[in-house]
């Protein structure tokens, strides 16, 4: 007799999808701009694309949160790791001079679970709303036998706008002496959480309630806390020419990142002594016994954005920032070289 097979009978269930769509609507909805022409439900998302900008460019990325997000399922919180997908992208495009437009989200599982996917929409959701974007659309996947069972992954992609005359990184314009300006990070944000989760786990069989030595919060609280958006300090300066580069220290850390937005006939040269490296990465760092050219380039280390401003406007810069509340600090200069970083 030939066995009868449903599509729920080999592991995908349409039901559950529809479930989650319901729930997740009005969390789309509440992040619609004006340049949105389209509801959720159509196969592409309209976005009106008359800008004021005298030469609009579009500026776009994806990425994904990586393993936060098997600690999101250890810790059951999953709304962090929306703001963090939203926020990466946004610092990612931020960092070209750009605003973002609207953000694109792709969530896949074993299996779909509603009420985790109403908890990482509602995470994107508070992220565009933040910054004004729109989440104009995405899609969800339910693929057994792809992903292990309780497994969930995130990705996401964000277009932005930049005015031609605005655009980052100016490379004819950075000279030797310019400034190196740190401005903070709220914790691992979206990288390194392979090494992270090893040394938490594994090595010291902390459990997500645990306290993280040094941190003064559980290990869910230090390893989840939100990816930050710089986007509200740093706008302002990117639309009034203040700044001649950023670079988004994502993974790779300050070693890989700051050559993205070097000219090659310059180095980033960084003062270790100008910041304190949080106690986060001193533990992880201790126990897994890493050296510090490893430290670097697998952590921020405390450092989410790096600004290079000319040598005459980083005092003005940095008074901004710092009016604006953001902790920001001198964290070295450029000097003559080929493009890469060194410290001191």
């Amino acid at each position: 007799m030939t066995e009868k097979v449903s599509y729920a009978s080999s592991g995908v269930d349409i039901n559950r999808q529809d479930e989650a769509l319901r729930r997740i609507k009005p969390l789309v909805k509440a992040t619609k701009t004006p340049g949105v022409r389209s509801d959720i439900g159509l196969f592409g998302g309209l976005f009106d694309a008359r800008f004021p900008e005298a030469k609009p460019i579009l500026v776009s990325s994806m990425d994904g949160v990586g393993t936060k997000m098997k600690v999101a399922r250890r810790a059951g919180i999953w709304d962090t790791v929306g703001q963090d997908l939203v926020n990466h992208c946004i610092n990612d495009i931020l960092v070209q001079g750009a605003r973002p437009l609207f953000f694109l989200d792709y969530i896949a599982a074993q299996q779909l679970e509603p009420e985790v996917i109403e908890q990482i929409v509602q995470g994107m959701a508070k992220a565009c709303q933040a910054s004004g974007a729109a989440l104009i659309g995405g899609e969800l996947a339910e693929m057994p036998g792809v992903y292990a069972e309780g497994e969930v992954d995130v990705a996401g992609s964000i277009v932005g706008l930049v005015d031609e005359g605005d655009l980052l990184p100016r490379l004819d314009a950075m000279a030797e002496g310019d400034v190196l300006l740190g401005l903070p990070s709220s914790g691992l944000h979206t990288n390194g959480y392979s090494l992270a989760r090893k040394v938490c786990f594994d090595i010291e069989k902390l459990k997500v309630t645990d306290e993280l030595p040094g941190t003064g919060r559980t290990v869910a609280e230090a390893l989840l806390a939100v990816h930050r958006s710089y986007l509200p300090q740093l706008l302002p300066l990117v639309q009034a020419q203040q700044l001649v580069a950023m670079a988004h220290i994502t993974g790779g850390g300050l070693t890989d990142n700051l050559p993205r937005v070097l000219p090659k006939h310059l180095d980033a040269v960084i003062d270790t002594s100008s910041w304190e490296v949080p106690a986060l990465f001193q533990f992880l760092t201790e126990k897994a016994q890493m050296p510090i050219e490893d430290a670097r380039r697998s952590f921020n280390l405390g450092v989410g954005m790096v600004l290079v401003a000319r040598q005459e406007n980083a005092e003005r810069v940095l008074a901004d920032l710092q009016a604006a509340g953001e902790s920001a600090w001198v964290l070295g200069a450029l000097a003559r070289g080929e493009g890469k970083v060194s410290y001191r």
